[in-house]
């Protein structure tokens, strides 16, 4: 297809620690690669990110390289841990950062960045929040430009309170999981080369000015 991912993986966890979230982001890169479609996964955690919501917060800030391969790819995937029942904090800050996105638009359309891309979440943790994660993340994804396709969530979630997570309680054999992970890469490629084959011919600058004249 000639279709790049992206993985942003959010976990809390520096290299070389396990990443329960990575070991379900490894599962979709395997599918994704049945489709011919290329992976990078990034941890997150490994990089010097600044708080903001610009796109560049100065010296030291390595948010711009992420950020470069988030515009180069086509297909966009947030892998987060549940904390506190909601997204981690590095799942938090990324979206934060996205916000600086805004200010990249196009010249010509005002389209933002993140236009003609596809966006999933990848979710593991104990108890719940996975909805949670799932409905606040891939809204604001779409509000940043993303195209959401159906079916675009898999998580996996183990009993309440302390226990093994995602490895350590064989979630790789959790049927609903694999079922959903599936479904996941088969809808994110397919609407991944539709926008790349048709881009969203929306003028947001036009509109914009339609929208201001009216509220005169």
């Amino acid at each position: 297809m000639g279709l790049k991912a992206l993985f942003l993986n959010c976990t809390l966890k520096r290299s070389p620690e396990v990443s329960n979230t990575r070991a379900l982001i490894d599962k979709a890169v395997r599918l994704f690669e049945e489709l011919d479609v290329e992976s990078e996964v990034i941890r997150v955690a490994d990089y010097k990110i600044m708080f903001g919501v610009s796109s560049d917060e100065g010296p030291g800030d390595e948010w711009p390289l992420i950020l470069n391969k988030v515009k180069d790819s086509d297909i966009l995937v947030i892998g987060s841990p549940i904390w506190m029942g909601v997204r981690s904090s590095v799942a938090q800050m990324v979206l934060e950062r996205l916000d600086g996105t805004y200010a990249d638009s196009d010249p010509n359309t005002g389209q933002f960045p993140l236009y003609g891309k596809v966006a999933g979440v990848i979710i593991t943790g104990n108890e719940d929040g996975a909805h949670d994660v799932a409905a606040n993340t891939l809204f604001n994804l779409t509000h940043l430009g993303c195209t959401i396709p159906p079916n675009v969530d898999s998580y996996w979630v183990g009993d309440a309170g302390p226990g093994p997570s995602y490895i350590e309680a064989g979630g790789d054999k959790h049927l609903y999981t694999n079922k959903t992970v599936r479904f996941m890469v088969h809808n994110l490629a397919f609407f991944a080369q539709l926008l790349k084959d048709n881009p969203i011919p929306t003028n947001l600058k036009e509109l914009y000015g339609d929208a201001l004249k009216e509220s005169e």
